[in-house]
């Protein structure tokens, strides 16, 4: 299905306040500064941070506007004065602004789970969607692309590995491609085997060596469950076996991803580490057009070196493949269980080696269901957090993970 944009283009952002959100805006301002009235911001949407919503919508006067509760939603509209914003609350809210009319492109940057319904929902309004958001393909991979293949959907990736993977592969036929190769920095901790995991601070996982990123996803970066959630969402993306795609650690993060094809050949795309870079693409695309960037100074990159990401010490990468291999309603439950993990290391409850043990045992304890549907995926959703939870606790920190107290929506063994 070909897509009509209008001579500006309405974007609504889901997930404004935070890093990509925050991102896209300042490149908004900078492209239209360089081509006036390009973009016009439609929606915005925030999670609990009513300063910064304020703020934005003083700045960019969307038609609507979005965060968590009713409670956050008076404090926004007492603070933005006279801007004549309808500012809306809740899941119904986030719903509303993902699929509204005037908007031509739908940004998905909803930080893990949250972000499903609403990303869903853009999707099967027929909506070009960037999505920044991994959780929701990972979680409902098959969906979503159905979803899309009916509505006409496009889906633009933002994250900057399968950005540069949709870079590399355009103009070219999937049926050439050997196997896709997403790059990793390794974290910080990943060339440094002198450091005793089980001591890693939170603050010590946080410091990025390359990237400025969340809390979250930079925990995911050091455990390598970043890639392995990328794993599981390349395949959907790009419709190819988790067999041929694999990850390799390069520390200095210049080449994004690279594709081999079958004679041989790899193309990788090289740019600077800044998601401003992938978020243009995404907001231009078809078009490049001129960036705000500086760019990259080939002669200063004295050094680009490969290796094969350690699964020893990181088991939390091979389990994207685990998750793949045994379908249905697993890779959510992968993603359930890490969110949870890495929730309770931030807040100091568990150690940084806890968060394998936990997504292992959550991934042992579950039968996966055939994911048919959003509910279906909910509910492992919520067996999973509250298995994981459970695999958390004191109690089980040393054991086998039992089976929760109650109904657990997913049958487990």
């Amino acid at each position: 299905m070909t897509k009509t944009t209008r001579t500006t283009r309405g974007i609504s952002i889901l997930g404004s306040t935070g890093s990509i959100g925050t991102s896209a805006l300042d490149l908004i301002d900078r492209l239209n500064a360089m081509r006036a009235g390009r973009f016009r911001v439609a929606g915005l949407t925030a999670g609990r941070n009513a300063d910064r919503l304020i703020e934005q919508v003083k700045r960019f006067e969307p038609s609507i506007a979005c965060i968590a509760s009713e409670d956050l939603a008076r404090r926004v509209r007492h603070g933005i004065g006279s801007v004549s914003t309808r500012i809306v609350s809740g899941p119904d809210g986030l719903t509303e602004v993902a699929t509204l009319p005037e908007a031509d492109l739908v940004l998905a940057a909803i930080v893990g789970a949250a972000g499903l319904e609403p990303t869903c929902a853009a999707v099967e309004r027929g909506k070009t969607v960037a999505l920044a958001n991994k959780e929701a393909l990972v979680m409902a991979g098959d969906l979503m692309i159905s979803a899309a293949r009916r509505s006409g959907s496009l889906l633009l990736p933002v994250d900057s590995e399968h950005n540069a993977l949709h870079q590399c592969l355009r103009g070219e036929k999937i049926e050439e491609v050997r196997r896709l190769v997403l790059t990793a920095s390794g974290g910080p901790f990943h060339r440094k085997p002198e450091i005793d995991l089980s001591a890693v601070t939170p603050e010590e996982a946080l410091a990025h060596p390359t990237w400025v990123m969340g809390r979250k996803i930079s925990i995911d970066s050091a455990t390598l469950m970043n890639k392995a959630l990328e794993v599981i969402e390349a395949r959907w993306l790009y419709d190819l076996p988790g067999s041929r795609i694999s990850v390799i650690v390069h520390p200095q993060s210049t080449i994004h991803s690279m594709v081999e094809f079958v004679d041989g050949s790899f193309i990788c795309q090289l740019g600077a580490t800044d998601m401003r870079h992938p978020i243009q693409y995404a907001l231009t695309w078809p078009e490049r057009c001129e960036s705000p960037l500086e760019p990259v100074n080939l002669a200063a990159l004295k050094e680009m070196s490969f290796m094969e990401p350690d699964l020893e010490r990181f088991p939390c990468l091979g389990f994207g493949w685990r998750a793949l291999e045994s379908g249905g309603t697993m890779p959510a439950v992968l993603n359930a269980a890490n969110e949870v993990a890495v929730e309770a290391f931030l807040a100091g409850r568990i150690k940084f080696v806890d968060i394998p043990r936990i997504i292992d045992n959550v991934m042992a304890a579950h039968r996966p269901a055939a994911a048919s549907s959003l509910k279906v995926i909910l509910q492992a959703d919520a067996w999973a957090r509250e298995a994981a939870v459970e695999a958390a606790a004191p109690s089980t920190a040393a054991g086998a993970l039992t089976r929760p107290g109650g109904n657990a929506p997913c049958p487990t063994r």
